[in-house]
């Protein structure tokens, strides 16, 4: 019997980190769970560790535990953000100390995690899911919420890491998501996000077979809904 796979989520929340950790459970996944505060509450098919995404470096660390305890996963799951607000009317009044944690979260640990997964993907079998996916937002999109540049920076610096990884190994069947929750009208969810939503899709999109839009912009009960970009 092949073992289970595995899915690793980085920023393991209350809403959309514990429901796609719920989805990959009832099918089969052995799940590891990555927040700062994180328990040490183990079982033979879920671990949780301790990460604090500001700092890059422990993303290597992160991946030899759940190496360690579970497998190579199969699954990369980054679900973490940060977001200092600025002045709306002076937004270089932002303390320079602020802007890199959260561009560390929001973009450089990211570029590990793509890093550590692409290693993890290519040591496993051709029947391997081979899944990384961002939890994004509409920020990415020509538009500004001016009190929130930072935020809008780290997103579409990982929107672009994500739209060249998609193309670069789509070949090698490792496919790469932007993920981004939607209104039925294409305005952003905001606080109607629905964590449900996204474990059902992020589910749907480690299980197909190749590489669909790597932006894959989503509507609740919908599925993906293509919208335009500007």
């Amino acid at each position: 019997m092949p073992p289970s796979p595995v899915v690793l989520i980085l920023g393991a929340g209350p809403n959309i980190g514990q429901h796609v950790a719920q989805a990959f459970a009832a099918k089969g996944y052995k799940v590891a769970l990555t927040s700062r505060s994180a328990k040490n509450q183990n079982s033979e098919d879920e671990v949780n560790i301790s990460c604090d995404l500001s700092d890059p470096k422990s993303v290597v660390n992160v991946f030899d535990k759940v190496k360690e305890l579970l497998g190579l996963p199969s699954v990369v799951v980054y679900n973490a953000g940060a977001a200092t607000s600025n002045d709306p009317k002076d937004p270089f009044s932002l303390p320079y100390a602020d802007f890199a944690r959260d561009l560390n979260i929001n973009t450089s640990s990211v570029f590990v995690a793509a890093q550590q997964a692409v290693l993890a993907f290519k040591q496993l079998p051709d029947s391997a899911s081979k899944t990384f996916i961002y939890t994004g937002n509409k920020l990415n999109n020509a538009i500004t919420i001016a009190p929130m540049l930072n935020l809008g920076v780290g997103k579409s610096a990982t929107a672009h890491m994500i739209q060249s990884a998609a193309a670069a190994y789509a070949e090698r069947g490792f496919k790469f998501y932007y993920a981004d929750e939607r209104t039925a009208d294409g305005s952003p969810a905001y606080s109607s996000i629905d964590g449900e939503a996204h474990g059902k899709h992020y589910l749907q999109l480690a299980e197909g077979k190749e590489q669909e839009p790597w932006q894959q912009t989503f509507v609740k009960g919908m599925g993906y809904k293509k919208f335009p970009t500007v």
